[in-house]
């Protein structure tokens, strides 16, 4: 008998198996290039006009729930814009969940209504 099969045969099949498996050479680069790049997108506040501060207070004092809205804001470092449904707003708080993300009125750039609740 050979060597090769003599080290075959003491090795199950799962043990076999496990050499052809996926194998991360650079353990833990994929994640760092991500967090880097995450980093890297990550912007700062930028000011609002007042012109657009007033659009923007007289669309919040108009909003009511199951709104319809567009939004871009400034969450967590990034500048993004979104659409969806007022889940709940809340003027005394200064704050407006849309999606289920909740938003400060202070981190608002722009808003508009694009379909009021039935």
């Amino acid at each position: 008998m050979n060597l090769l099969g003599a080290i075959g045969q003491d090795m199950t099949r799962e043990e076999r198996a496990k050499q052809f498996m996926p194998f991360d050479a650079m353990k833990g680069l994929k994640e760092a290039l991500l967090d880097r790049e995450e980093k890297h997108l990550r912007t700062e506040m930028h000011e609002v006009s007042d012109e657009q501060a007033e659009h923007n207070s007289e669309v919040l004092s108009r909003i009511r729930k199951n709104a319809k809205v567009k939004i871009a804001c400034h969450l967590s470092s990034h500048d993004i814009s979104l659409s969806g449904a007022v889940n709940k707003i809340d003027r005394q708080l200064r704050q407006i969940t849309i999606n289920g993300i909740l938003l400060s009125f202070s981190d608002i750039y722009e808003i508009n209504i694009i379909e009021d609740e039935l």
